[in-house]
């Protein structure tokens, strides 16, 4: 694979991610991590897992968050394996930053967050 095909398949991923949150799908959303992903988002806390980390999403979802729109987007090749993201983001109520999250793509050919560590800046 070359670094643009996996980078294409990245990307795909983040694309996944946002189309399934703009739908209200935390589950939609948690299958974009991998089954071992830890997430950090500051200052909430600390979350390790698909399960939980899909319990996050429903929570923030619930609380009528939507419509997430990421912007001054970086892409960078991660030394080891795959893409480090990182970005500022808004949503109808709340705007942050993305500080990394690393995309690796499995053996099943798709994209997944290894870890997202990702910050709330303020309230819109």
């Amino acid at each position: 694979m070359t670094d643009q095909q996996e980078l294409a398949l990245c990307q795909a991923g983040i694309q996944a991610w946002q189309d399934a949150f703009n739908r209200q799908n935390a589950a939609g959303c948690a299958a974009q991590y991998a089954s071992t992903c830890t997430m950090q988002a500051r200052p909430v806390g600390m979350f390790t897992g698909t399960d939980d980390i899909r319990a996050f999403w429903q929570d923030i979802i619930d609380q009528g968050f939507s419509d997430v729109v990421y912007f001054d987007v970086v892409w960078e090749k991660h030394p080891k394996a795959g893409y480090l993201l990182s970005a500022n983001w808004t949503m109808n109520k709340a705007f942050g930053k993305i500080h990394a999250e690393h995309w690796v793509v499995e053996q099943d050919g798709r994209a997944r967050l290894q870890s997202d560590d990702f910050e709330i800046l303020g309230e819109r």
